[in-house]
């Protein structure tokens, strides 16, 4: 069998040439086109240059950017050449729907991801999703295949929310989390009279269908599954091939705002002080410190002075974000309740004090996958790498399959990427693993349409 003599180095050629002798569907994914197209796509937003190799480039392409517009009418020529009908919601997301044989009137079963990057991202994260859902229509109707129920591909918007900060924002809109004039209104985090709704309007992106999952007035869905990079360093360090991801776990984003007085570092001494840059640099700490008594993730990402900020001046205010992870809900409000305590008591610490205020802007539960849309994931892995290269994982970050998973079967499927590296630059996924995470994409999603005939999952 294909799955247990495929060894991880053998090279793309080599790998379509073993593909072709597995069973399962019969059909073999084309794996330099899937690479070539890959890297093509990220001609739109190229940056970071890291190395001298035509493809050792990061990504800074976010969302709804002049370069995520051009990629994104580059996706809707080249499924509008296989024949899909494409629609494109209130929020940007784009359907592109294929039609299966039975001419079903039942929702699609999708493949998705997203295609806006971080400032200072790789070229796999999210990419690697939608353009193996690509090669996957490319396959079955090259070879006249031809699905029962209808099949088809999402690109969703703004999953990374650095431009925009709201991570997972149009799906969170799609399920019904995020109400829609919210999601509208975010503003450039560098720029405040830009709108995510004016950057939609602007590059012709604001579709006539709501953004939703309910039949009447948006776009619901049959199933999603979702090809993702692991982004952490399990499956490489494991030696496994293939992730079945059962679930994503909880975590949430808030925004603290410290607020003190302007006062000159040379003639204020320490004790009339209200210098928020320093207890907002003791909170961060102090999260790290909580997060670690709890076996939980806290981490920093943004920390914001005023522009009129100065060497020789006590800043007034400061602004960081905090972002707290765990697989069990409970957990993260823990950490959040500890760390809120504790920012309090060190408001008082130093000087004449400090005031603080927080938002909550992120609220992500944690999720467990459908079992259906699991099972066929995991037959899709066992019969192309055998048992003993995949592994059951539960996901560190946030994916647009969380939110799809509360209105339709979901699934995720992850391949390593080198030394757990995402959101950087360096970012790196195999060919063989971009590859075979494409076919095993592919298995699974005809895997799901064999059991919607037979189980009534419709």
């Amino acid at each position: 069998m294909f799955g247990r003599t495929i060894a991880r180095q053998l090279s793309p050629t080599a790998l379509r040439r073993s593909l072709s002798t597995s069973a399962g569907s019969g059909l073999q994914i084309n794996s330099d086109r899937l690479l070539e197209t890959l890297h093509h796509t990220c001609q739109w937003g190229a940056a970071h240059r890291y190395g001298d190799g035509p493809t050792e480039t990061g990504m800074a392409r976010l969302c709804l950017t002049d370069d995520d517009a051009k990629v994104r009418r580059w996706l809707r020529d080249e499924v509008e050449k296989l024949g899909c009908t494409v629609t494109i919601d209130q929020m940007g997301n784009m359907f592109a729907r294929q039609q299966g044989s039975l001419g079903s009137p039942a929702s699609m079963t999708a493949m998705g991801s997203h295609l806006d990057t971080q400032p200072r991202g790789g070229r796999y994260d999210g990419i690697l999703g939608v353009i193996a859902a690509l090669e996957v229509l490319r396959t079955m109707q090259e070879n006249g295949f031809r699905t029962n129920y209808d099949i088809g591909l999402v690109n969703w918007t703004n999953e990374e929310g650095a431009r925009f900060p709201k991570s997972m924002c149009s799906s969170g809109v799609w399920a019904g989390a995020i109400p829609v004039e919210s999601a509208w209104g975010l503003t450039d985090i560098f720029n405040p009279a830009v709108t995510l709704r004016s950057e939609l309007e602007r590059h012709g992106f604001f579709g006539q269908v709501a953004c939703s999952h309910d039949p009447a007035t948006g776009y619901p869905l049959g199933a999603h599954f979702e090809l993702h990079i692991e982004q952490g360093p399990i499956l490489e360090e494991a030696g496994k091939s293939v992730g079945v991801v059962r679930g994503a776990q909880g975590y949430r984003w808030l925004t603290i705002t410290v607020a003190g007085r302007d006062a000159h570092t040379g003639t204020t001494p320490l004790a009339a002080r209200r210098d928020p840059l320093l207890a907002a640099s003791k909170m961060i700490v102090a999260s790290n410190t909580v997060a670690k008594k709890y076996g939980a993730l806290a981490s920093t990402g943004v920390l914001k002075l005023p522009r009129s900020s100065s060497t020789n001046t006590v800043a007034s205010d400061v602004t960081f974000t905090l972002d707290i992870r765990h697989p069990q809900d409970r957990i993260v409000r823990a950490v959040q309740d500890e760390c809120l305590q504790t920012f309090a008591d060190i408001a008082r610490e130093d000087g004449k004090g400090v005031s603080f205020d927080w938002t909550l802007d992120t609220d992500s539960a944690a999720v467990e996958f459908d079992e259906n849309c699991l099972r066929a994931v995991q037959d899709a892995a066992t019969h192309l790498v055998g048992a003993d290269k995949l592994m059951e994982v539960t996901s560190g970050a946030g994916h647009d399959s969380v939110y799809t998973s509360r209105h339709c079967p979901t699934a995720m499927i992850f391949v390593p990427c080198k030394e757990g590296v995402s959101h950087h630059p360096e970012e790196y996924c195999s060919p063989t693993d971009c590859s075979l995470g494409t076919q095993t994409l592919l298995e699974a999603v005809v895997n799901y349409d064999r059991m919607r005939g037979e189980q009534g999952l419709l």
